[in-house]
């Protein structure tokens, strides 16, 4: 999606988080690596953040105060997916079980 539609002015940014079954206990450079290297990712990746509970990161709060979730706004697991506008609004929550392409 990111290689069709960055032209297009889409950005995709990634906030590898270790919250969900330790998934991600390696440095963000390692993290980096491996996604680039297995999955030939090419969009931005940032550092490890948290995403629920008092320490989450402010962009999660922000995220999950306009979009809520099933249940309960916490993010439920990796790759959950926000899409926001060029004006930086939250659009629509994804699940983590969506496709990447779903709307594309």
């Amino acid at each position: 999606m990111h290689t069709r539609l960055v032209g297009k002015g889409l950005r995709i940014l990634a906030f590898p988080c270790n919250r969900f079954g330790g998934q991600e206990p390696w440095a963000e450079s390692e993290i980096k690596k491996f996604v680039t290297e297995k999955y030939g990712v090419q969009f931005d990746m940032f550092s490890k953040i948290k995403v629920n509970g008092s320490d989450a990161d402010d962009l999660y709060k922000f995220l999950k105060s306009r979009l809520h979730g099933t249940l309960t706004n916490d993010i439920k697991w990796n790759f959950s997916k926000f899409l926001i506008d060029r004006q930086g609004q939250p659009v629509k929550r994804y699940s983590p079980t969506t496709a990447p392409n779903v709307s594309c």
